[in-house]
């Protein structure tokens, strides 16, 4: 067993962890409940933590963390920009994929 990552955020591990888990790579929370110990233990010892459960999955997972990171990045500053929904004209800000009124997705820009 292996290590592999770390957060304050429980729910940011978790989400890590469901993206391992959408991977089919084996790994498991470990200090889930240990947050309500700080104070009486160090922080970095109180923080939950996915193991991996063989170290052979260390660089596809890696890899999987690395890609959800970016697409984040990708997401945050490609996309600064509203949108008009090209079925019912509604402006949509930039986060949203799909238009809220009609809930048509987003079509990108091809060029």
């Amino acid at each position: 067993m292996q290590r592999f990552f770390r957060h304050h955020d429980r729910f940011h591990v978790y989400q890590v962890k469901s993206i391992l888990d959408d991977a089919g790579i084996p790994c498991f929370v470990k200090n889930e409940l240990v947050q309500g110990a700080i104070g009486e233990i160090p922080p970095m010892d109180s923080e939950p933590e996915i193991w991996l459960q063989d170290s052979e999955w260390q660089s596809k997972a890696q890899k999987i963390l690395d890609n959800f990171y970016q697409e984040q990045a990708d997401i945050s500053t490609d996309n600064k920009n509203d949108w008009a929904c090209l079925h019912c004209e509604q402006i949509n800000e930039f986060q949203f994929a799909i238009c809220w009124k009609c809930q048509e997705p987003r079509v990108k820009d091809t060029c």
